[in-house]
């Protein structure tokens, strides 16, 4: 096994005896769609950090009061949590912070594929508002977003170290551990109107 540093992250390449390869091989997973966290199935670093869109012209500002709204009206928009405790949501708001689209699922990659996919169908701007996921905040889902146009991104628990870096680098601004009044922005927090 050889460690391969990069700038994106650590590549292991292994060598693996063609018996133990055999086993492999016939336990290999073939993925037949595209939806869930958008790196199973990918081989390499750079299939995983893809180009983004520039977000940086996004011009909506959010106070914190939209988000303590957002947050507030969370529950009501989820059938699926009430009924099963099992299930993650993804929502659209307004920049006054009112719920516009709500979609769930027991993959949170899967509910910001839903949100995403209502969005477009609606034919709203995904810049206008904001996406609020009841997650933490990986590189995928900002990935997702940011695919979409989304400029900012609020998840109910903290964002990873690389999901922060890319946020930072698109022109997203990332919003984690968003509870209520309470939360912090980790990237782009102009467009976060405090005072």
């Amino acid at each position: 096994m050889e460690a391969v540093a990069a700038p994106q992250g650590v590549t292991l390449a292994i060598d693996i005896a063609a018996s133990a390869f055999a086993r492999v091989k016939a336990r290999r997973r073939t993925l037949g769609g595209r939806t869930g966290c958008g790196i199973c199935g990918t081989e390499s670093l750079a299939q995983v950090l893809r180009p983004l869109p520039d977000l940086s012209s996004v011009a909506l500002r959010v106070a914190p009061a939209a988000l303590a709204r957002a947050f507030a009206a969370l529950a009501a928009v989820q059938p699926l949590q009430r009924a099963t405790r099992a299930a993650h949501s993804a929502v659209w708001c307004g920049a006054e912070g009112a719920i516009r689209i709500a979609r769930e699922d027991i993959g949170r990659h899967n509910a910001l594929d839903k949100l995403i996919g209502a969005l477009l169908r609606g034919g709203l701007d995904p810049a206008a508002g904001f996406a609020l996921v009841t997650s933490r905040a990986s590189v995928e889902m900002v990935q997702k977003a940011a695919t979409a146009g989304i400029g900012v991104l609020v998840a109910v628990s903290a964002p990873t170290s690389l999901a922060v870096r890319v946020a930072e680098g698109c022109g997203q601004t990332l919003v984690g551990l968003a509870r209520g009044a309470s939360f912090n922005v980790y990237a782009h927090r102009h467009r976060i109107a405090v005072g």
